[in-house]
C-alpha cells in the first residue's frame, strides 16, 4: 500500500467516525428539542395531540381559575387563545395580564397540559418572538404607555 492510499483510508475512517458521532449527538438531542409557539402559531401549525412545545403569551384577564394545586387559565397573543391546565405551584410573579412561557404538551381535547410555567415581570425576560408578535398586533404596552 502506498502512502497516498494509507492517507485516503485514514481520512475516510475519520470522516465515517465524525459522521457517526454527529448522528449520535443529533439523535440524543432530538428528544430534548422544544419548539416555541404563540397560540396563533400553534393553531396555524395544526399540532397533533401529544406534541411537546413551549407556549408563550399573556394570561388573559379573568381566565385564571385555581383549585388546590390545579390551575386553569387562557394564554393569548391578542388574536388566538389557548386553554392551559397546570398542576403544581405557580411562580410568585404569575398573574393575569402577565407574560408567561409554559412547557408542556397539547392534549387531544385542545388543552395545553403544562408541566412547567415561567412568569417574568416585564418583556425584557419574555422570549423575543412573543414580544415582537404582541407589538406587531398592538397588544404590547410597557409601563402603561404604547411601545
Amino acid at each position: 500500500m502506498t502512502r497516498k492510499q494509507k492517507r485516503l483510508i485514514t481520512i475516510g475512517t475519520l470522516g465515517v467516525v465524525l459522521a457517526v458521532a454527529v448522528g449520535m449527538i443529533l439523535y440524543a438531542l432530538s428528544g430534548q428539542i422544544s419548539f416555541f409557539y404563540s397560540p396563533s402559531q400553534a393553531k396555524e401549525a395544526a399540532l397533533a395531540s401529544g406534541t411537546s412545545f413551549r407556549l408563550g403569551g399573556l394570561v388573559k384577564d379573568g381566565s385564571w381559575k385555581k383549585t388546590g394545586e390545579e390551575s386553569d387559565f387562557i394564554v393569548t397573543d391578542g388574536e388566538t387563545e389557548l386553554s392551559v391546565h397546570y398542576v403544581g405551584l405557580l411562580p410568585d410573579l404569575f398573574r393575569e395580564g402577565q407574560g408567561i412561557v409554559a412547557d408542556g404538551t397539547l392534549g387531544a381535547d385542545g388543552v395545553f397540559a403544562a408541566n412547567r410555567v415561567l412568569a417574568k415581570h416585564d418583556e425584557n425576560y419574555m422570549p423575543k418572538e412573543v414580544v415582537e408578535e404582541l407589538k406587531a398586533r398592538g397588544e404590547w404596552q410597557r409601563d402603561g404607555a404604547g411601545s
